[in-house]
């Protein structure tokens, strides 16, 4: 019987701030300053950026995006029951979880050797844009 795991890969200072410059870069090319959290696998901060310009109201928004998307090990976004938006329980799970969890897309998880070691955040712009330059911090934590 095992009592400890061993050889858990961990997400480096280095590899948050690595995702961090590559969402920078892209939420420049998008023209829409953001708020990028990066956070390790327990939903706890490693790096932050406030690009210049950025909304304020959306710091919190960014750190919640990145804790959610971690702890879940699944992207943020509302509950779905089919095809269909469940309000309610994307109302229940923000509610719930003490508003650790959230229906706002934008936050993804960071996977290493197929487990979850972090997750990025990323708000202040539409939700389509947050997801597009969460991916892009993403693919570069993938290389």
């Amino acid at each position: 019987m095992a009592y400890v795991t061993t050889n858990h890969p961990k997400l480096t200072l280095e590899g948050a701030e690595a995702v961090i410059f590559a969402a920078k870069e892209h939420a420049a090319r998008v023209g829409v300053p953001m708020n990028i959290a990066v956070v390790d696998d327990g939903g706890h901060l490693l790096a932050f950026a406030r690009m210049d310009g950025a909304k304020l109201s959306s710091i919190d928004i960014a750190l919640n995006k990145a804790v959610a998307a971690a702890i879940r090990r699944q992207a943020t976004g509302p509950a779905r029951s089919g095809d269909e938006i469940n309000a309610l329980v994307s109302l229940g799970l923000a509610i719930g979880s003490h508003a650790r969890q959230t229906p706002i897309r934008g936050g993804i998880p960071l996977e290493a050797n197929g487990e979850c070691v972090g997750a990025i955040g990323v708000s202040a712009g539409t939700e389509e844009q947050d997801v597009e330059v969460a991916r892009a911090g993403v693919a570069a934590f993938g290389k």
